[in-house]
């Protein structure tokens, strides 16, 4: 107990007194943060970051999944390989793996198109609509109804943002519903791939290495955003032209140094910042878990069936980096709650506000809404439980379409602003892209194998987890092995039109009778699953509408005990653009292990080893021949810093000693976490330096709670970029487009 109260004296003292680089802050925020601003060095003011029609935010886009940024008046778009991997992948086959091989567009002609369903998003207005979403409900209402009048005004709102057709809006709740924000993106129709490095460099070190540093991954990618003769988006076409967007970022080649700030622009997913300790507990214990069986189970499948196929290879290639990706962030957060014990911490936490709230009579309205939000929980994970298997027994791609048809024909039958989110004419065009991306992404031998490892899952679960409609339609039963599932579910993969194109398109514009009279066996399951499916999501309504009164009530208890303590307080991430900021420098990993703030090509080649450490000879020869001249090589001296605990403890510093390589890779501790994935890293100028694309083992934790002693974000370099760019592939085409300066000497 001693050395608990310890931990938790120390993480006290850790918030109260480290600077803190903590905080995902929405940009109209930033002009409240310029104090700490000009600490780190930003020479942007808070009050330009705030402002997204001016340099450099302008410049910063989403693809909807991970972040980028223009870096040329021609709409050239840097961002991470991971992220533009389906783009690579749609583009790959087994006799021409642009994965393995890579790919450089010399000229506009040879750029090739991402897919129909990719985008680029960028942000030009965020206005505050609490009032016209919740600010005007009537106190009265609650769960379902309550969930179904706030969906009303979103899409209200969300239809008059789009009177133009070039926009794509949407309104993301803030503070978990206390407030709401209209976003309005001008979305970029015609999206190709440009440049992208071999799996080699841009995946250097594969899964071995993801979440671990030292790193020396290049990933990079480069795409461009086209459009038609006259300006405006338009879907891809051979007449379509390079967007010119209103501002691109500079690029420095002279990088960064340890010690210098640094700012971060992009579109981070979810954090859970402001949870419960009683959500950690159930994450920890059940969730994470559960999610981690699941994914190691689909993980293990698409490896052993593609290690002999070349095709299932190329087609679930980015599915397996994706599951990967996800399994061993999940793994880390499992390992990390067991080093920092963020329950305690988070009770501690918890502790302290009930404090608060009981030390002044104006402060005690908020006690119920910490009551009420924990009483909430237990529903909610009671369904979550529930569910869980039922969810993934439908895991099958063909089945999944089948369902968004159906439901898209059901949801036609209404006027358009009382269907769904999702299913409104607004989405037709990008459920029509998923249906055609199922052309490169989909294989049946590999769909029914998952589906049936998923199903025997399911099965081996309690009865009271079952799902009565489900088993009757598949026929079901305690005991089927997945070898037995696949032999009973093949042969519905030979009588369904789904697997084809064709097939699926075919059933775009059909009536919910024409469903029900169909005689395929998906779209058969589908009908058969659709009465439970809405029964679940009205349960879920229910569940989610009670939050929506609860969760935003904790939310102003924790906003008010910081405010009454000085603190601003920013939003968990929603996927919506933030700003963050740090400092370039390394971290204590463990007892006696400084990990310095860079890696180097020198260190890329020592680790050349079998794959993924199989780094490309020309790499190699280019850093051998001595290409390594101009403002690509560092030779100043990196000096390890004095860490917090040796500020507190006293230890010994490493001696500074010269780089004399290229950098491949550096840390900062900006905050991020997924979708931040290809978020620009700026100079206090707001001039490009590096990419960011992961995090260090020891920071996964982030996600629930910041420890600005070792979290630690990883980047790509610059300069690597650039060297590789020059030296090696011979990209002089796409230099040539981009403003590159360097720092005086």
């Amino acid at each position: 107990m001693k050395y608990k109260a310890l931990a938790l004296s120390l993480a006290a003292a850790l918030a109260s007194t480290a600077q803190a680089d903590e905080g995902q802050w929405q940009p109209h925020q930033l002009a409240q943060l310029q104090s700490q601003l000009t600490a780190k060095g930003i020479e942007i003011s808070g009050s330009q970051l705030a402002d997204l029609n001016q340099y450099p935010m302008n410049a910063i886009v989403s693809l909807g999944y991970c972040s980028a940024s223009f870096v040329s008046p021609k709409g050239l778009v840097v961002t991470n390989h991971h992220c533009a991997y389906g783009m690579i992948q749609n583009n790959s086959s087994k006799d021409n793996n642009l994965i393995e091989k890579g790919f450089l567009a010399k000229t506009l002609e040879q750029e090739l198109p991402a897919g129909p369903q990719e985008r680029l998003y960028i942000t030009e207005a965020v206005t505050d609509v609490t009032k016209q979403v919740s600010g005007e409900l009537d106190a009265a209402l609650s769960g379902a109804a309550r969930f179904d009048a706030i969906e009303n005004n979103r899409k209200q709102l969300i239809k008059d943002c789009e009177s133009d057709a070039n926009y794509r809006c949407s309104v993301v709740s803030f503070h978990h519903g206390m407030e709401y924000f209209l976003i309005k993106q001008l979305m970029i129709q015609d999206v190709r791939l440009v440049y992208a490095p071999s799996e080699a460099i841009g995946n250097y070190g594969g899964d071995i290495d993801n979440f671990e540093y030292p790193r020396h991954t290049g990933d990079y990618s480069f795409v461009r955003g086209y459009v038609g003769k006259d300006g405006k988006p338009a879907p891809y076409s051979t007449d379509n032209v390079p967007y010119t967007p209103k501002s691109f970022l500079k690029v420095n080649a002279s990088g960064v140094k340890q010690g210098d700030g640094i700012l971060l622009a992009g579109y981070p997913g979810r954090t859970s910042r402001y949870r419960l300790a009683s959500e950690i507990e159930f994450a920890a214990s059940w969730q994470y878990p559960a999610m981690v069986n699941t994914y190691t189970q689909m993980i293990n499948t698409i490896d052993r069936l593609s290690a002999t196929d070349g095709d299932l290879k190329v087609k679930y290639a980015s599915r397996v980096k994706s599951l990967n990706n996800r399994m061993k962030k999940l793994q880390g957060l499992l390992d990390g709650f067991k080093v920092t014990d963020i329950h305690a911490i988070k009770v501690s936490q918890q502790q302290a506000l009930l404090a608060w709230i009981a030390s002044d009579t104006a402060n005690q309205q908020y006690q119920s809404a910490v009551d009420g939000l924990a009483a909430q929980l237990i529903k909610e994970h009671a369904f979550l439980k529930q569910n869980y298997y039922f969810q993934n027994a439908k895991q099958s791609d063909l089945l999944a379409a089948a369902t968004t048809l159906y439901r898209l024909a059901v949801e036609s039958q209404k006027p358009d602003a009382e269907r769904k989110i999702g299913y409104q004419a607004r989405d037709l065009k990008m459920i029509e892209a998923r249906l055609k991306r199922m052309e490169r992404s989909f294989h049946p031998t590999m769909d029914v194998t998952l589906w049936a490892e998923q199903l025997a899952e399911y099965l081996a679960q309690p009865a009271e987890t079952r799902v009565a409609a489900l088993d009757k339609a598949l026929n079901l039963s305690p005991g089927q092995t997945q070898e037995a599932l696949i032999s009973a579910l093949t042969p519905l993969y030979t009588s369904t039109s789904l697997a084809s194109n064709d097939g699926r398109l075919a059933w775009l514009g059909k009536t919910p009778a024409e469903f029900q009279q169909s005689q395929d066996p998906f779209i058969q399951l589908a009908v058969a699953l659709f009465e439970t499916n809405m029964a679940l999501e009205e349960q879920e309504k229910q569940l989610d509408g009670e939050m929506s009164i609860v969760r935003p009530a904790y939310m102003q208890a924790i906003i008010a005990y910081n405010k009454a303590q000085g603190k601003p307080v920013y939003p968990d991430a929603n996927s919506t653009l933030r700003i963050t900021y740090g400092s370039v420098d390394g971290y204590p990993a463990v007892d006696g292990v400084y990990k310095t703030p860079f890696t180097s090509v020198k260190g890329l080649i020592a680790k050349k080893g079998p794959f993924p450490f199989n780094a490309p000879e020309d790499l190699i020869a280019a850093y051998q021949a001595g290409k390594t001249y101009g403002y690509f090589y560092d030779t100043l001296e990196h000096t390890a810093k004095p860490s917090w605990g040796c500020k507190l403890f006293g230890c010994e510093t490493t001696a500074p000693k010269a780089f004399n390589s290229v950098p491949v890779n550096f840390l900062s501790s900006a905050d991020t976490t997924g979708g931040n994935s290809g978020s620009a890293v700026m100079n206090g100028k707001g001039e490009l330096v590096g990419l960011n694309f992961d995090s260090t083992y020891e920071s996964i934790t982030k996600d629930w709670y910041f420890n600005p002693e070792i979290t630690r974000a990883i980047h790509v370099d610059i300069r690597y970029m650039l060297w590789l760019m020059e030296h090696v592939h011979g990209a002089q085409n796409l230099l040539a487009e981009m403003t590159i300066v360097r720092d005086a000497e």
